[in-house]
């Protein structure tokens, strides 16, 4: 099947208050119609940006630095801004974490869905509001012909959450990204926005790019996974697989985690030390100082992200001396 969403080679460059940072190096995967794939990682992995590059939302004067971004086999890296913005809340719209950053807080709820409407499929003001109320009845805010007329500050966490999938579902867009959807909300909200979700997506056969650091998330929601680490895929392949048996030694200590977490365990386990600084990455393998099963090449030498098997990759040297 040719692929709707194909990243290869990534890298983008961000700014900070010392230096420009490469934040994604060398990135890669594809995704079919209907996917869902999920990036995940701790806080800094880089799986932020991707989704922001994917958009060209990149704030000047960070930039990506190299790579190819075909979207049904467009570069949207190399697109001209009116034609991204074309693209962008039309074919690949985004839900982003906090709903109270990206809804504007002096336009009504409906208003700003309208909007959305008239800028990629025309017509009328009252019939692009028209169009509101169905999105707010399809994402299930109670009484949506009312809640058009309201402000973000009327409505709350999960409520301006589901205004905001109704305002990127506006199109009927082919990709739906959705960056740390549920961060923001209270457990049970958090449970109703994912299956939410969910279902709207086989509902519209739209394929979705998840980005968390919630493997419970992962396991309930996505197909495939994507592991980053420092700016880098570690580790690719199904969800299934994956968590059945890493091959990259980061992703275990993820997994352990989540599931100490789903069970309430009294011995919490951690992956000891954090992720290192931009500025001062290791050598060898980013991973390396965190990582108790270290080869001595791995402090020496950046591992390439070796094929395991179809569809099944790590960037780490045990994993491919375990499969020679």
């Amino acid at each position: 099947m040719t692929p709707l969403l194909s990243v290869r080679g990534l890298s983008v460059e961000v700014p900070t208050l010392e230096r420009p940072v490469r934040a994604v190096e060398d990135l890669s995967f594809d995704m079919a119609p209907g996917d869902t794939l999920a990036l995940v990682g701790e806080s800094g992995s880089g799986k932020s940006t991707v989704a922001l590059a994917l958009l060209r939302l990149i704030a000047s004067p960070g930039r990506i630095v190299r790579g190819e971004i075909l979207f049904e086999g467009r570069d949207l890296a190399t697109l001209r801004e009116e034609e991204i913005r074309e693209i962008r809340g039309r074919d690949i719209a985004m839900i982003f974490q906090d709903p109270m950053m990206a809804l504007n807080p002096v336009h009504t709820i409906g208003d700003q869905i309208a909007e959305a409407v008239r800028l990629h499929l025309g017509g009328t003001h009252a019939h692009a509001t028209e169009r509101a109320v169905e999105l707010l009845r399809l994402v299930r805010v109670p009484a949506p012909g009312r809640r058009v007329r309201d402000y973000p500050h009327n409505l709350s966490g999960g409520m301006r959450q589901r205004a905001m999938i109704a305002m990127a579902l506006a199109c009927s867009p082919k990709l739906l990204v959705a960056d740390e959807p549920t961060t923001a909300l209270d457990v049970t909200i958090q449970a109703q926005v994912l299956e939410l979700v969910r279902e709207l997506k086989e509902q519209l056969h739209m394929a979705m790019l998840l980005i968390t650091h919630d493997l419970g998330v992962v396991a309930e929601a996505a197909g495939r996974v994507v592991v980053m680490y420092a700016g880098r895929k570690v580790e690719e392949g199904a969800v299934r697989d994956v968590f059945r048996e890493p091959r990259h030694p980061y992703t275990e200590g993820l997994i352990k985690v989540s599931r100490w977490e789903s069970s309430g365990g009294l011995e919490m386990p951690e992956i000891p030390g954090t992720v290192p600084s931009p500025y001062e990455l290791p050598f060898g393998c980013s991973f390396e100082p965190r990582c108790g099963s270290a080869l001595p090449a791995c402090s020496r030498d950046k591992p390439p992200l070796f094929e395991l098997a179809e569809g099944r990759s790590s960037a780490c040297f045990l994993a491919a001396a375990d499969r020679s």
